[in-house]
């Protein structure tokens, strides 16, 4: 089975020339990719997987193609994806996550972004992006600005994949541990919020794209197995 790894545009090490920058919910990107994959190996079957903010942006390009998805992949696998992004923006700015994991996260976006605006003048507000420390204040002022939307409420809204959950027809396994720091258990899809081509697994422990194995020290294979056992199933 070959493999290929894809970064979303400005992800990779290398700025994006374009004034946009990789979203979550950015489910046109994604079948650029798959599309070109596809091109390259047409009689391949290919298996998706997307971790973190990229499996929301799988999962809503698979929701959004429902049917048409077949044409691209076989099947598909989403882990520690942010379903509800509003639940996940408002977790992130408060209390620990807001102390450990925001303030690590909006140093190196709000680097990019300020890069951003010195290639394209006058397109965001570089004061407000330096000052900002919450990621309502980010997306307001960097994802919904380049991306068309009117605020960061409209923006988590609008990408959040958990609505399009019961569109998917492509056979899909979406992972998401109990205890992810920023993804609240409590707004977790339930069987009947998804399609019957869905296989929803959420274990008790596991955090944020991490489901080390026991006992201590442990190691991180069960996640690898998992998704292989997923795609090569026929069931």
């Amino acid at each position: 089975m070959r493999r290929t790894v894809a970064h979303f545009r400005g992800c990779s090490g290398e700025d994006n020339r374009l004034p946009r920058a990789y979203f979550a919910g950015d489910s046109a990107e994604i079948e650029r990719i798959l599309r070109y994959v596809k091109s390259r190996h047409p009689d391949a079957s290919l298996y998706a997987v997307g971790v973190s903010l990229g499996a929301n942006a799988l999962l809503k390009w698979l929701g959004e193609s429902s049917d048409s998805a077949h044409s691209l992949v076989a099947r598909a696998a989403a882990v520690s994806a942010p379903l509800d992004l509003t639940a996940v923006g408002n977790s992130l700015d408060q209390g620990f996550n807001r102390l450990v994991y925001t303030a690590r996260f909006l140093s190196t976006l709000k680097t990019k972004a300020l890069r951003k605006a010195e290639k394209f003048p006058g397109l965001l507000d570089v004061d407000a992006i330096a000052a900002a420390t919450t990621f309502r204040e980010f997306d307001m002022l960097v994802t919904a600005r380049l991306h068309g939307f009117i605020d960061a409420d409209d923006y988590w809204f609008k990408v959040s994949s958990k609505p399009l959950l019961k569109f998917i027809a492509v056979p899909t396994l979406v992972i998401n541990a109990k205890n992810a720091p920023f993804m609240p258990a409590s707004v977790l899809p339930s069987p009947a919020e998804v399609s019957p081509a869905m296989t929803l697994e959420q274990p008790d422990t596991g955090g944020h794209v991490a489901f080390p194995s026991r006992p201590l020290p442990g190691n991180i294979n069960w996640l690898p197995s998992r998704l292989m056992e997923f795609f090569s199933s026929t069931n």
